[in-house]
């Protein structure tokens, strides 16, 4: 695992004996925390993608739920709060340093893609209303520009 994450020269951190932290960089998501943990016979990936959706639950994981049919080595689940993971386990004797770039990059990919939607069926009311609020006081809008089709959907329904 040191080795793998060596050459795809990812900054980490070991916390115990097999069990790595690795931050990755994204784009929608601005980082997504990975934990790689290396067990007797399998490796454990976990990572964190989006907090318990306030509100349209059914919508949000019925879309995860879809989409973990076409993913690989991880899949999306959600913790007993209710919090959005991305989680898988690879047979050991499957994990080399190709292994571990690819897994590593499915879990980048798919938290980075996702996140947006995951936020407009989740927590648009909230979205809404931060928008209100920063319009209201002159704030900057500009890192929710991703999100305007949420308000423009809302006003064509009013």
């Amino acid at each position: 695992m040191r080795s793998a994450l060596a050459a795809a020269e990812l900054e980490h951190t070991e916390f115990r004996p097999g069990v790595f932290e690795v931050t990755l960089p994204g784009e929608r998501k601005l980082q997504t925390t990975c934990r790689l943990e290396v067990g007797e016979h399998a490796l454990g990936i976990h990572a964190f993608v989006a907090r318990r959706p306030d509100e349209n639950h059914e919508a949000v994981y019925r879309w995860m739920l879809e989409r973990n049919l076409r993913m690989y080595g991880v899949a999306f689940a959600v913790d007993s709060a209710g919090d959005i993971y991305l989680d898988g386990r690879l047979p050991l004797h499957a994990i080399t340093e190709d292994e571990v770039d690819r897994i590593l990059g499915s879990v980048l990919t798919y938290a980075d893609e996702s996140f947006n939607t995951i936020l407009e069926l989740g927590f648009a009311t909230s979205i809404r209303k931060e928008w209100e609020w920063r319009i209201s006081r002159g704030e900057s809008t500009r890192n929710l520009e991703a999100f305007r089709h949420v308000l423009d959907k809302e006003s064509t329904q009013s």
